[in-house]
């Protein structure tokens, strides 16, 4: 099988395609044929060496795949052969096989390989996001900052479904034509208005319940100057590549929390949580209440494009490499 392999951290340019041998499940364990993987911006700063997990050299990054469940192992009782899934790991994603527990995978349901490939990370981190951690309640507004990229759709998508009104913020008037696309109510741009007040403004002075991002950066601190009273601050990454020094203070004065998402490290604690959610949102889809954008899909030996696409900013949606 081939596989995209890491030999020591730097640029994605690096990164190499092998033959490596087959794979066998151990106890427990499923192997699953790869029909897609999802490309996301950890997987970038994992190659780099700079994530908070680092794997030791040579490695195969890629964090979701889709596929067939080709093997079971000894003592599996909730998959089965031939059974169609999607699955979460560590590593080792972007490869024509994978090996993971049976209790990282899940049923895909009426969701294409493509759009399966790419839901684990987005989609879980953003129901997490809105479900566990901000407690939403049904008519509050959620302000979502990079409203266009792959966690922002999917936050923007769920939110809609559970019933928010959502307030999209980017940098470009096409990135937030394509966010309002997907669901978003009202629109920032935050390269040609000030974000705390415009979102006053269209808020009529109360702010956003919820804000949203996955950033970080300068904007972070207008954001949250812009917060509702009682408001949840979700700090779910630093796309930007900074991280920012939030002033205290405002958490004080506006009564409001900042609540950081770890979704893989919730899942791993709390599995049965996790697989319950998943389920709730593959309902979702199948009651056709939202459809997973996959807006750029790229052959394996293509890699280094789709990293690019997420790199530069440029992706609108979620990037998938397909094993073919």
């Amino acid at each position: 099988m081939r596989a995209l392999t890491c030999n020591e951290f730097g640029p994605a340019k690096n990164l190499v395609l092998k033959d490596q041998e087959e794979l066998e499940p151990g106890d427990g364990e499923v192997l699953i044929d790869v029909k897609a993987a999802g490309v996301n911006f950890p997987d970038i700063l994992t190659i780099e060496g700079n994530y908070q997990f680092k794997p030791i050299p040579p490695f195969v990054p890629g964090g979701e795949v889709s596929g067939v469940v080709s093997k079971i192992g000894r003592g599996v009782t909730t998959r089965a052969i031939g059974d169609e899934v999607f699955a979460t790991l560590q590593i080792g994603g972007f490869a024509e096989q994978v090996v993971v527990s049976e209790y990282s995978t899940f049923l895909k349901g009426s969701l294409s390989f493509e759009q399966a490939a790419g839901f684990a990370i987005t989609y879980g981190t953003s129901y997490y996001a809105l479900k566990q951690r901000a407690e939403f309640k049904r008519g509050e507004s959620v302000l979502v900052l990079g409203a266009a990229g792959g966690v922002g759709i999917a936050c923007i998508q769920i939110a809609k479904a559970m019933g928010a009104k959502i307030i999209a913020a980017a940098s470009t008037e096409a990135k937030l034509d394509f966010a309002c696309e997907a669901g978003a109510d009202l629109r920032v741009n935050y390269s040609t208005e000030n974000l705390k007040d415009t979102v006053k403004e269209i808020t009529k002075g109360k702010g956003a319940d919820i804000i949203y991002d996955p950033v970080g950066g300068d904007l972070a601190e207008q954001a949250f100057r812009a917060v509702a009273w009682d408001g949840r601050f979700l700090v779910i990454g630093f796309a930007s590549g900074s991280i920012p020094r939030m002033p205290l203070n405002l958490a004080l004065l506006k009564g409001a929390s900042l609540v950081g998402v770890f979704w893989g490290s919730w899942a791993g604690r709390d599995p049965a949580a996790s697989q319950n959610n998943f389920r709730e949102l593959v309902e979702m889809v199948d009651q056709e209440k939202f459809s997973p954008l996959v807006t750029e899909v790229y052959p394996l030996d293509e890699f280094f494009e789709a990293f690019e696409c997420i790199s530069q900013r440029r992706a609108r949606g979620k990037v998938v490499l397909s094993m073919g």
